[in-house]
């Protein structure tokens, strides 16, 4: 049995550096079979991702009741990139097909209190991004391994005011770790109105069941055939 609902709310990811060609086809395949949410990349590959989607039929949210989407992810892992870069590379992401982008914050806007900046970073990737296509969906990744409660918040506020659509726990990839239940929450209560994605050490039913309960509303996974095949699920 596969559990197509939860399946609804899964960003099928792969953002290893030694990705080939065959392992974008791989995920695809998958995705279109168990009916993710989307399939998440390094730009370098958003382009084969919407072609195959497209190929399956499946790219045009009008075309099918069930689309799969193309993500692409920006200013990864470090977010660190100027602002101008970042929205360089949103642009032609969606160019290139995708209809989603994760796009990391500048952390350290968030470490020194400075919402200005913060919303900025932001907005300057909305606004290229939807300057190509206005229904573009922003996730905006904060880190939140390394931030206290009071810098998460200052990142909710300053990704709502920028206008993008999700906060996101985690790249995945930083050294003290991914999602928590106890971040996911945060971000529920500061989200005011955005939605939550969690992302980073998903690997099993009972995280992903109780990042859900914790209030996201979609998840970021590279595990997702074994999470909505899993017993029980």
């Amino acid at each position: 049995m596969v559990n197509t609902a939860l399946a609804r709310l899964i960003d099928h990811t792969i953002l290893k550096a030694e990705t080939t060609a065959a392992d974008v086809h791989r995920i695809v395949t998958e995705a279109v079979e168990y009916q993710f949410a989307s399939v998440c990349v390094n730009p370098r590959w958003v382009s084969l991702v919407s072609d195959l989607l497209d190929t399956a039929g499946l790219a045009d949210p009008d075309e099918t009741a069930c689309p799969v989407r193309t993500c692409g992810c920006v200013g990864f892992p470090l977010g660190a990139n100027t602002s101008a870069i970042k929205a360089a590379e949103a642009a032609a992401c969606v160019q290139d097909g995708a209809q989603e982008i994760d796009m990391v914050i500048a952390l350290e806007t968030l470490l020194s209190g400075d919402l200005a900046a913060a919303r900025d970073d932001v907005a300057q990737v909305v606004q290229a991004a939807r300057a190509i296509e206005k229904g573009t969906v922003v996730k905006v990744i904060l880190e939140t391994a390394v931030l206290n409660e009071e810098q998460i918040a200052l990142g909710c506020r300053a990704v709502r005011e920028a206008g993008a659509n999700f906060v996101k726990t985690s790249t995945g990839l930083h050294p003290r770790g991914g999602a928590t239940v106890q971040t996911v929450a945060l971000l529920k209560k500061y989200a005011g109105g955005l939605k939550v994605k969690a992302a980073g050490g998903i690997r099993d039913l009972a995280t992903a069941q109780a990042m859900i309960a914790a209030g996201a509303d979609r998840l970021g996974c590279s595990a997702s055939v074994a999470l909505v095949t899993a017993p029980g699920a």
